[in-house]
């Protein structure tokens, strides 16, 4: 369930970083341009946290990871998730693709590439 099996950060944790932090999955649209980019995002993040919200319902507020996991909404869960970090990820690759196009490089200083034929990379 976490991308850093060796480093565990339980599920309220999670969700103070999804509800709190990051964003309020219960209301994302003042969001909207500040960590999210699109109203696609803002619309499934809503979708997250209406779906994260049913399993809490049903299960209760204080159950243990596991039974979260275990519940049969935790697919729904997952996969509104799924779909909000695939939206998210193409949004920035096309953001840093727009950058680059523009002349921006990283790191920080490092030229800028003069015309489109000094560019490295080929089709071929």
């Amino acid at each position: 369930m976490w991308l850093d099996p060796g480093q565990f950060e339980d599920l309220d944790y999670t969700v103070h970083v999804l509800f709190d932090d990051f964003c309020d999955a219960d209301n994302p649209s003042p969001w909207l341009g500040q960590c999210l980019r699109s109203e696609e995002e803002v619309e499934l993040m809503a979708g997250l946290g209406a779906a994260f919200n049913a399993v809490q319902d049903s299960i209760g507020s204080a159950a243990p990871d596991e039974v979260y996991l275990d519940s049969p909404g935790w697919s729904a869960v997952v996969a509104a998730a799924a779909r909000l970090a695939q939206v998210m990820v193409s949004n920035d690759h096309l953001a840093l693709s727009k950058l680059h196009d523009a002349g921006y490089r990283w790191p920080l200083g490092t030229e800028p590439v003069a015309s489109g034929t000094d560019d490295q990379h080929s089709d071929s």
